[in-house]
């Protein structure tokens, strides 16, 4: 087998654990919109809502932990083990700090909610379901850390164990606390919020238990050992972390505040999004997989100063992700409508949520190859591109142009969500241009 076919064989074999991982916590949010989209519309789109101001907060903190990925990595490679456990506290000190930020954020979501137009019954419901999933917050970023951790070792494997661990909470926990039963009351779409705070939980303890009994982690022994917060650490992790944070926050804030504009145009317009969006974030996770993959490989190469490695690594990475999209673009148009009947099939939903997964099927091209190259970069320790970047795709492109062609009628008559959707296109062939062509200035310099 050539370099190439090697590093493509061990790409996948990085990537297809943490794909199923990615699957198996978006499948955690099909199975919440599914089940609360049983009880009603209003329901579902409580679960949207309260998502569109839960994601963006949290994935910020997940942002600043991604950083600690590929610098791992970078320390594995260069056979530098001694070091990780230090690093691992430092991460965890982060991920508190970020986590009680979290909280305190969304505990005053009651107020951002009261200046939105919202139903009153969706108001109730979206103020339940955030004040519930707020409890999750530490165990998810904590289990951001250990993840981490492993995979930057190369090990992706417990990643998609805890996926399947918790995927086996979520379901019966949903169906506890949205249907009601053992004395727990029905709490509809507000029941989501209880059962994901838990299932972070169980997450989170079940790679604590991983860690400390599985071999592989014997070399670096994780919990052995006790660190204090070491500030001048913590502080420069920030700095290599904050880019990818406010990228990160940058992404999902878009289809964050998109939900909540549309939230104004009724409960069936919001659902109709969700669909789409949900099902848009399946099929997002191959790409995302793969330039997970990809950061871990470029960083582990650039630890053995092996920079013409790196740089193959990140053409088959780029050339998995696209021949992948292009399938699941395909899949996506030609079933559309039998996914939407998935979620729920109400007939003025289902048929808005199959002509915007249409649009969707159409960026899933160019989001390929933006997330794979973001991964590169992150590898390289290059993350303050991402900022920019991201900044000017998604809001100065995207937004504008969305918001343009939703509400206004200076470029063509009013279109609603599907205008919005056209921005999102926009925004992301925008990002995958700027990132490709960043990754080239990066792998030019390394190479002089």
């Amino acid at each position: 087998m050539n370099n190439t076919g090697f590093q493509a064989k061990r790409l996948i074999q990085l990537a297809l654990p943490i794909l199923i991982a990615q699957i198996t916590q978006t499948m955690m949010g099909f199975i919440d919109t599914v089940m609360a989209g049983r009880v009603s519309a209003v329901d579902m789109a409580a679960v949207a809502v309260g998502t569109s101001l839960w994601l963006p907060a949290i994935l910020f903190v997940q942002g600043l932990l991604m950083a600690f990925t590929p610098v791992f990595s970078q320390h594995h490679g260069a056979n530098n083990q001694q070091v990780i456990p230090n690093l691992l506290f430092q991460a965890g000190y982060i991920a508190i700090i970020g986590a009680v930020g979290v909280m305190i954020f969304l505990s005053s979501s009651s107020y951002i909610l009261q200046m939105m137009d919202l139903e009153p019954q969706l108001h109730h419901l979206t103020v339940g379901y955030i004040d519930a999933i707020l409890w999750g917050a530490p165990a998810f970023a904590l289990y951001q850390v250990l993840r981490g951790c492993s995979e930057g070792i190369s090990y992706t494997l417990p990643t998609m164990v805890i996926g399947f661990i918790g995927l086996a909470v979520n379901i019966p926990a949903n169906y506890l606390f949205i249907y009601g039963g053992f004395g727990i009351p029905a709490m509809g779409g507000a029941g989501c919020g209880v059962a994901t705070a838990l299932v972070f939980w169980a997450m989170f303890i079940a790679m604590i238990i991983y860690m400390q009994i599985h071999k592989r982690f014997a070399e670096i022994a994780p919990f052995k050992q006790f660190f204090a917060p070491h500030l001048s650490t913590m502080i420069s992790m920030v700095k290599l972390g904050f880019p990818i944070a406010m990228a990160l926050f940058f992404e999902v804030s878009l289809f964050a505040v998109i939900a909540l504009f549309l939230a104004p145009l009724g409960a069936n317009v919001v659902a109709s999004h969700q669909i789409a969006l949900n099902f848009s974030s399946i099929v997002f996770m191959l790409p995302l997989s793969v330039g997970i993959a990809a950061s871990i490989r470029i960083g582990y190469y650039l630890g053995r100063e092996r920079t013409d490695i790196a740089k193959l690594v990140t053409y088959v990475s780029l050339a998995i992700s696209l021949s992948l999209a292009m399938m699941t673009a395909i899949l996506t148009v030609v079933f559309r409508e039998e996914i939407a009947l998935l979620y729920n099939d109400n007939p003025e939903v289902v048929a808005l949520a199959g002509s915007l997964m249409l649009m969707a099927a159409l960026y899933q091209i160019s989001d390929s190859i933006q997330v794979v190259a973001a991964g590169a970069l992150r590898g390289y320790k290059d993350t303050r591109s991402a900022f920019y970047i991201t900044l000017f795709s998604y809001w100065f492109i995207g937004m504008t142009l969305g918001y343009v062609l939703a509400y206004t009628n200076i470029i063509v008559p009013q279109m609603g969500a599907h205008g919005f959707w056209i921005g999102l296109i926009a925004g992301l062939t925008s990002a995958a241009v700027l990132f490709g062509w960043r990754l080239k200035v990066i792998q030019q310099r390394l190479q002089h």
